[in-house]
């Protein structure tokens, strides 16, 4: 079950988020292993915890967010900032985001260096900024809808579930991850992912007071302090053996 689209219109063209969406990509190309040099430079690029607390490869804290290990990967990624990301940057506007994707990818490799610091293990991907895009995205807009699709078998079928479930079962497999997992067994930065989500949630805190805190929500009941967007009914195709 995964996230498509929410119902939460932003009200400005989201800048940052489509050039943070093509860095990535441009990123990627650049480090296809059949470019001259790209595994290399993903190599030199990635973060390693191990160095990082020897004060090595100090660029890798910042250089990681935009770095992939495959396009599924990225792709996945790419699809969550897309969904949550052009509604913070509305909110924080275009620097303000900006500044808030890059703290929160920050605090989110913390994270993840804090349970293993020690590992040589290169750590990549988007997913600890976006989880604070999705963090920050939980506390502002608890209840705008997200359309999810769930896969049964040989069929879909896409559901609408208030944001407040879809982000906080997110939230909750990374945390059981985290804790059945040890050391990188299966290749997820688990705490990268949950600390990430708690950093987001507490840097959108200054402007979600400033908002009115849960005068806000009581406002907007907890949805978009906008009209949602609709969509027409989605045909769930069914395949037959």
């Amino acid at each position: 079950m995964f996230p498509i689209r929410d119902h939460n219109p932003s009200l400005r063209k989201p800048y940052v988020t489509w050039l943070l969406i093509a860095a990535n990509i441009v990123m990627y190309l650049l480090t296809l292993p059949n470019t001259g040099g790209g595994q290399t430079l993903w190599a030199h690029l990635a973060l390693y915890p191990v160095a990082i607390m020897h004060g090595e490869y100090l660029w890798g804290l910042v250089s990681h967010m935009f770095l992939h290990a495959g396009l599924l990967h990225l792709g996945g990624n790419m699809l969550f900032l897309w969904i949550f990301g052009d509604n913070l940057e509305d909110q924080m506007g275009h620097g303000g985001f900006l500044v808030f994707y890059l703290l929160a990818g920050l605090l989110a490799a913390a994270a993840q260096i804090a349970t293993e610091p020690m590992s040589s293990v290169p750590m990549v991907g988007a997913s600890g900024a976006i989880a604070g895009v999705m963090g920050g995205y939980l506390l502002m807009f608890p209840r705008a809808r997200v359309d999810v699709v769930a896969i049964f078998l040989v069929f879909f079928k896409v559901f609408s579930l208030p944001a407040w479930l879809t982000l906080g079962l997110w939230l909750a497999l990374q945390l059981f991850g985290g804790f059945s997992m040890t050391g990188s067994e299966g290749g997820v930065a688990y705490w990268a992912h949950a600390g990430g989500f708690l950093a987001g949630a507490l840097l959108c805190l200054p402007l979600f007071l400033k908002r009115g805190g849960t005068h806000f929500w009581a406002v907007t009941h907890g949805h978009p302090p906008h009209a949602a967007a609709t969509y027409a009914p989605t045909r769930i195709p069914r395949v037959r053996r």
